[in-house]
């Protein structure tokens, strides 16, 4: 298996793309989970084709990008969670080379994943996963999430069974808050932390094998 962790969604940008285009290849297809979405901000089906659906506000550019890799749009298609039920939903999965988590809030994303039903056909997959911010750490099997505007204290949460030798601090500036909490998972998991400059770094994790990408700095117990 592939696991790809990002830092946002230009899966296109110069410190990527030689790597990538090794492993994202035009005959894949690609399942684009769009469960992350705030509850505030898309409330019923209009308000989430408004971004995911075609031509809407990320559409064009999560296209666009794999496009770079000569994907065609054709074989990108989306869960939605208004339309998809619990069996369409499932065959998408079943379907996918490449399972594409995007960015938000994690631990709500987990919940519409249980929500479907999907954990059994996710664990399954043994193709190529990758996501970016949100989209990243649900790859864990345990993420944690540095205090900020949607997660105002510092927390633990279960993530999806990929992952589970390392922690990944995401959009890393070296806060106060960052560097904090980084310490923390250090004295309390025992486990090296990677973090991912803020839309300069990534990690590549094939077949239990670990390569960073662009800026990532490690942090050790």
């Amino acid at each position: 298996m592939i696991n790809i962790l990002l830092e946002g969604y230009n899966i296109d940008a110069p410190y990527l793309y030689d790597e990538l285009k090794q492993i994202l290849l035009p005959h894949h297809t690609v399942v684009v989970v769009a469960f992350s979405f705030r509850d505030d901000r898309i409330r019923d089906s209009t308000e989430w084709y408004a971004l995911y659906g075609a031509g809407g506000f990320y559409y064009n550019g999560i296209v666009d990008s794999f496009g770079s890799y000569g994907i065609p749009e054709d074989r990108i298609t989306f869960l939605n969670y208004f339309s998809d039920t619990k069996e369409t939903a499932r065959k998408k999965v079943e379907n996918a080379d490449i399972l594409y988590f995007l960015g938000g809030l994690p631990d709500r994303m987990m919940q519409r994943i249980e929500e479907f039903e999907l954990q059994e056909a996710l664990a399954k997959h043994d193709g190529i996963a990758m996501g970016y911010s949100a989209g990243a750490v649900i790859q864990l099997a345990e993420y944690h999430l540095s205090p900020d505007e949607d997660y105002p204290a510092f927390g633990y949460y279960r993530g999806l069974p990929y992952l589970d030798g390392f922690y990944h601090e995401v959009h890393y500036e070296g806060t106060p808050d960052q560097n904090r909490s980084i310490q923390k998972v250090l004295a309390e998991r025992k486990k090296p932390v990677y973090a991912t400059a803020s839309m300069q770094g990534a990690i590549l994790v094939k077949n239990g094998e670990i390569k960073l990408l662009g800026n990532v700095k490690i942090f050790k117990p």
